[in-house]
């Protein structure tokens, strides 16, 4: 059956469509900023070092399986990119990459600072190629500081900006999420920063120099910490599933499941209370009122839930008109109507993969919808298409580069870098 929304999407305008980005990235940070340019119609040009490309992330999927060679990990922030194996430590592939600069608008990349300048690769040399690049150079700590020599992942970002402290209930230690919030939201932050520098060369013809910390995004994310801090000098404390700046606010257990409930309007804390049945509650509805009372009002609530059913719950906020809802797994996601009518979860037929599900391709632009059209492929799988339909090399240079060990593609030791099992040698190529 055809799925007409997704048809009608793929048959609009894509709002990036002409802008080339170059993605000389590892691990999740830096690709996910170009994958996000590349949703919305960039043509994203993914760089690996040839045979077993970025083993950091493809070699990571959970539990150690690779269904269908795929690499779960990888998949998640790399979607509609060419995958390019070039050696640039190599001066032919050095050449490669500026000639690929002189013919594109963005270069990202997110190595140790000051590997880009020791290879003769950095924003200094690759200007003067092409002074309208936005060069965008993602580190953990930023290229300078004394922080900015140490690596950065997304557990160790969570931990060293504060994050991880106020995650979490006060008995218990510091909570890490589960999602890698550090390397997403850093990486969405990089692809906003380069949309402002492309709309600045527009005006003005001038490329620039992006120096993005990653640790920098996450302060950034901590709402009202650092204000609180700046007024009061304390530590913002760990509250466990009690929000204490909009009460109510929280994750409760119910006899069946965990629902989570807001109530922070007049109205909808009224109608909480009424389906409550607590009068008292209705005393604390002004909000300095509530602030004071907020654990009486958390156990309150917490010992009403625990009476019910997570079904029951949601019935009552229907009903009296606050908000509830179960906590939904994946799984629920994955077969909730409401999020697969909007394409919160994009399922389609890759290439390559076949039928494959991604997260939010962006898909909300009314003219210029977001849109995946396939996912990440295999290590040198773009070789010939690059070279030869962008930079107009012939089947003999590609061959020499391929003898010369410039160019490569993938390692048949490491699945997760390979074509799935069985590959026919033309299915999901473009060349």
């Amino acid at each position: 059956m055809v799925d007409l929304k997704l048809f009608e999407i793929t048959k609009k305008q894509e709002a990036l469509k002409g802008i080339r980005v170059l993605s000389v990235t590892r691990i999740i940070y830096g690709p996910w900023a170009a994958t996000l340019l590349g949703l919305l119609g960039a043509e994203v040009i993914h760089v690996e070092f040839p045979g077993s490309g970025d083993l950091l992330i493809r070699g990571v999927s959970p539990g150690g399986s690779f269904p269908r060679g795929l690499s779960p990990g990888m998949m998640c922030a790399n979607a509609n990119k060419y995958f390019l194996a070039v050696d640039l430590k190599h001066p032919k592939g050095k050449k490669i990459l500026e000639e690929l600069v002189a013919v594109s608008d963005v270069l990202m990349e997110n190595f140790k600072p000051g590997t880009f300048d020791q290879w003769g690769i950095g924003y200094r040399q690759l200007s003067q190629i092409n002074p309208g690049l936005v060069y965008v150079s993602m580190q953990g700590f930023g290229n300078w500081g004394s922080l900015s020599n140490r690596p950065s992942y997304d557990a160790y970002a969570q931990g060293i900006t504060g994050l991880a402290e106020i995650t979490g209930f006060p008995e218990a230690i510091p909570l890490k999420s589960q999602a890698w919030i550090g390397d997403f939201l850093s990486g969405t932050v990089a692809a906003y920063l380069t949309l402002v520098a492309l709309y600045y060369r527009r005006k003005t013809g001038k490329g620039q120099f992006i120096d993005l910390s990653q640790a920098e995004v996450l302060i950034r994310a901590m709402d009202w910490t650092w204000i609180y801090m700046g007024i009061t000098g304390k530590n913002r404390e760990r509250t466990g599933n009690r929000d204490v700046a909009v009460v109510p606010s929280l994750i409760a257990k119910a006899k069946d499941g965990f629902v989570a409930i807001g109530a922070f309007p007049e109205s909808e804390y009224l109608a909480l209370c009424d389906a409550m049945k607590d009068e008292e509650m209705k005393s604390y509805v002004a909000l300095e009122e509530r602030y004071k009372h907020a654990r009486k009002i958390y156990e309150r609530i917490e010992s009403w839930v625990a009476e019910k059913s997570v079904e029951e719950i949601e019935k009552l906020a229907r009903e009296y008109g606050f908000a509830a809802s179960r906590v939904m797994s994946s799984k629920d996601i994955y077969e909730d109507s409401h999020y697969n009518s909007r394409k919160a979860v994009w399922k389609f037929v890759d290439p390559l993969w076949d039928d494959l599900a991604y997260p939010n391709p962006l898909a909300n632009l009314d003219k210029t919808p977001g849109r995946v059209k396939w996912s990440m492929r295999p290590v040198g799988f773009d070789n010939e298409h690059v070279l030869a339909r962008i930079l107009g090399y012939s089947e003999e240079e590609i061959e020499e580069l391929y003898r010369e060990e410039v160019i490569g593609k993938w390692d048949e030791k490491f699945p997760a870098t390979a074509p799935p099992p069985g590959w026919d040698g033309k299915k999901g190529l473009f060349y």
